[in-house]
């Protein structure tokens, strides 16, 4: 079993690299799970993120 981790600051890019991920390395997804952080300061900063479990 392996993870690996994507951190983006746009949900669609965040999207884009986990699709990218599951087309090329054609991995056997065993879970996802799903995280949405903001930051506030001068401005709002977001973060996306996931954890892919797979074999």
């Amino acid at each position: 079993m392996r993870v690996k981790v994507f951190d983006e600051g746009h949900e669609k890019d965040l999207e884009e690299a986990i699709n990218k991920f599951i087309s090329e390395e054609e991995p056997e997804i065993i879970d996802i799970k799903f995280s949405t952080a903001v930051a506030v300061s001068e401005e709002q900063i977001y973060c996306f993120s996931a954890l892919v479990v797979y074999r």
